[in-house]
This record gives C-alpha cells, structure tokens and sequence, in this order.
C-alpha cells in the first residue's frame, strides 16, 4: 500500500528563496502549458498531449523571455505538465459519471497553499532531509520511511509553514495482534464517537474553543487594504491574513491530532468495526448543524479510519445512511415512528427497554454489520446498508 510522510521543514533564507523560485517556474509552467493545450482546441479542434508539452520544455528553457525556468528543478517542472494532463484526464472522468466538475484554471500566485513535486529527495537523519536545488535541509523527522520512495512534494501553507511529503509505495502493514472484539460506531456532534460497549468519546470542539479569537483577527482582517478583489493587498493586510491562517492551522492541527488518536485506538483495539455511511456534504447544507459537523469532521474520521483498517487488516463495515439505528429497539427489534432528535433517552414500547440513543444506534450498527458479513438472507438492500470494506 501507499504511504505518505509528511515533515515539517525549516528552509534558510537562500533555501526559501528557492523553493519560492521553483513555486513560480512550476506556476508559469502549468499556465502556460495549460494556454497552449486551450488555444489549440480551439484552432485544431484537437489537443496536446502531456508528452508534447514535455517536449516544448527544453525550448522554454532556451528562449531568452524565460530562460529562467532553467534555475528550477527540471523534474517539477515536468510533474506540472504531469499535473494539468491528470487535471484534464479528471475533468473528462467526472463529466462521464454525471458530475458537474470545473474546467482546469489557471494557477494563481496568491493561493493560499502553494506546493511542487519532485523525484528527487531523501532522509538524511532526524533533523535532516535532503531534496534537488536546496541541498540539506533543516527538518523534524518525526518517523522513518518505510518502503519504496517514490515522489517529494514540497509545500508551503497560508502560514507561512514549509513541509515535504514523501510518497511511498510497498509500505508494510503493521504487525497488530488478531482480536475477536467487534464495535459499532455511531458518531454524531455532541459526542463524536458513541461505541456499542457504552463508551463515549467527546467531542473537543477546537473551532469553539478558538472562535472569538478568529473573529476578532477577521474583523481586523476586514478592515485592511487589500479586502476588495480590485484594491492591492497592503503589507499589513498580507501580515494579518497570516495571522488569521495561523489560528486556522492551530484548529485543524487540534483536531486532525484528536481523530488519529481516536482512530488509532479504535483499529488498535477491534477486529471488525462497524460505522454508518454519513452524507457529511449533505449534513453541510443545513445552516444550522454546518459549523458543527464540519468541526466534527466525519468524512475525515471516517478516512483516517478506513486506511488505518487496512494497514492493520482489520474489516471495516460501512452501513447504510438510511438504516434507522436511532428508532430500531437494539434488545427486540421494535422499530418506532418517528424519533426526533431532540429525545436522547426513550423506553421501547414492546420490551419496556430503556435506552440511550446514541448507544442504542451503535449496537444496532454493530449488529447490521455482522449481517453483512454473514450474508444472512435478507441484508442485501435491508434498510440501505451499502458495503462491507474487508482490509
């Protein structure tokens, strides 16, 4: 399987300035091939493949306008070739599936996350790496490589923070002792995870604990020169909106470091999960649970949470949206009406059980998804379960 390590670097100045350099090149680059291949279609009727874009890069290099492509990483620049062609390849893809995908744009300087690829790159030791046209960089390996190196990408954030990430193929899978232990999952806002043991795990809620300190920057951020689309960003309008960025990586770090533990310990601990399929963009649109469900972060938890099953061959069972977990009596079956979401505890009607919602969801979870591993009669299309992903 494919891996990626991602470390935190601390270019020098002359190092900055070069990767700088190589994000400009690679820009120009993508810009220009991506004109070439639109002016093309339009007087041919045909376009330009990503070898013959390959193959104008040398006289790029010649021409005197824009010798200084030459002073880049000669491979970055073929990765962003590379890069439009999988763009337009992506693009073609979406609109065959029905999708409405947008055209590839135009690259621009002020993105917030600027970034190139590389072939070239390797760990030198815990505080080093090396990569093409910087030499030995100052670095925090936070853990070796394992398998076959096959690609660097070199970033830069909105904050100001520099990073490679090194691709590999051939990862091993982990080495984690077989269990019988069987969970469902249920997730929700007010408590992220809900297992079918009774566990609950909270929810943090980092955006909460940042927000009025986020507001106040965007207010300042507001009122600098540079807000408006035609006004030229002023230098205190760039150094502000850095500040904010900051506060926004500050959250995301909080919060993609409480979803590795909690995803970690889960695929640690379990042989078999169950979790429900939730249409977390779908969630988004109601205006009044978005901020929490996006500071929830389902889609990644379930992401983090299906790889992390694979490398550890564990099975993760994904059950249908529309399953009812919630109203279903996990201890006879007994399916209510309607339950609304304000009710977190009720007593089944047929049994007389008393449950609490988010528990009761996760052991129905749990038991939907031992159906499906069982292929009992009945589980194909049963209340919209969707997959069983074995690792």
């Amino acid at each position: 399987m494919e891996r990626g390590f991602k470390y935190r670097i601390y270019p020098n100045a002359c190092q900055r300035e070069q990767i700088a350099r190589t994000l400009g090149c690679c820009r120009f680059v993508y810009n220009r091939a991506l004109d070439v291949k639109k002016s093309a279609y339009a007087k041919t009727g045909k376009t330009v493949s990503w070898a013959e874009l390959s193959r104008m890069l040398p006289a790029w290099k010649r021409d005197s306008e824009t010798s200084w492509l030459a002073q880049a990483d000669s491979m970055a620049l073929q990765q962003s070739v590379r890069d439009l062609d999988r763009a337009y390849k992506n693009f073609f893809r979406r609109v065959r599936e029905g999708g409405k995908p947008g055209f590839p744009k135009f690259k621009s300087r002020r993105h917030s996350r600027q970034s190139y690829r590389t072939n070239g790159g390797k760990v030198v030791d815990r505080n080093h790496i090396a990569l093409p046209k910087l030499g030995t960089v100052r670095a925090k390996v936070s853990r070796p490589l394992q398998g076959r190196f096959m690609s660097v990408t070199v970033s830069l954030d909105a904050a100001g923070r520099y990073f490679a990430t090194f691709l590999c193929t051939d990862v091993p899978t982990k080495n984690t002792p077989a269990t019988d232990r069987k969970v469902g999952i249920d997730l929700g806002v007010e408590t992220l995870a809900t297992l079918s043991d009774g566990r609950k795990i909270g929810n943090p809620r980092h955006l909460k604990k940042y927000e009025r300190k986020f507001a106040r920057e965007q207010r300042r951020l507001s009122r600098r020169k540079g807000t408006r689309r035609d006004e030229k960003p002023s230098d205190r309008y760039l150094k502000q909106r850095k500040r904010v960025a900051r506060i926004h990586a500050k959250i995301a770090d909080a919060r993609t470091d409480a979803l590795h533990k909690v995803t970690t310990m889960l695929a640690d601990e379990n042989q078999v999960l169950c979790m429900e399929d939730l249409n977390a963009k779908g969630m988004v649109r109601n205006h009044h649970l978005a901020k929490a469900v996006s500071d929830a972060s389902f889609g990644e938890f379930a992401r983090l949470l299906e790889y992390k099953c694979a490398e550890r061959g564990r099975t993760l069972v994904k059950v249908g949206r529309f399953y009812p977990s919630s109203k279903t009596c996990s201890a006879c079956g007994h399916r209510l009406d309607a339950l609304p979401l304000s009710v977190r505890v009720w007593d089944c009607p047929a049994c007389g059980a008393h449950h609490d919602r988010d528990v009761n969801a996760a052991r129905n979870i749990l038991a939907e998804g031992k159906r499906v591993l069982s292929n009992t009669e009945g589980t194909a299309g049963h209340a919209g379960t969707v997959a069983a992903v074995p690792a």
